[in-house]
């Protein structure tokens, strides 16, 4: 999940929660505009503490997975190119 998933998610739980941005905001000590950044995927950076307090506040639960890439690595591709020079070599 990158920062603009994240954003929103909290968005949508503040949403069915009946909130405004400011409501949400005064409760975490943010600004309205931080809590829009967040919601937006576009703060430059911010804390875990306050992704969690976020999180917790709205129901959210945060967890930690390994990432699942559908991309190939540098290594697996470079492993890949080597094995087709290897079996074009052997034909």
């Amino acid at each position: 999940m990158n920062l603009e998933e994240l954003g929103k998610a909290l968005k949508q739980a503040r949403k069915q929660k009946q909130w405004t941005q400011a409501e949400l905001g005064d409760q975490l000590g943010m600004s309205r505009a931080t809590v829009s950044a967040i919601e937006n995927g576009t703060i430059n950076e911010i804390g875990i503490r306050k992704i969690i307090a976020l999180c917790s506040l709205l129901g959210l639960e945060l967890q930690v997975q390994i990432r699942q890439t559908k991309r190939p690595t540098l290594h697996t591709l470079v492993s890949e190119a080597d094995q087709r020079k290897r079996g074009k070599g052997n034909t």
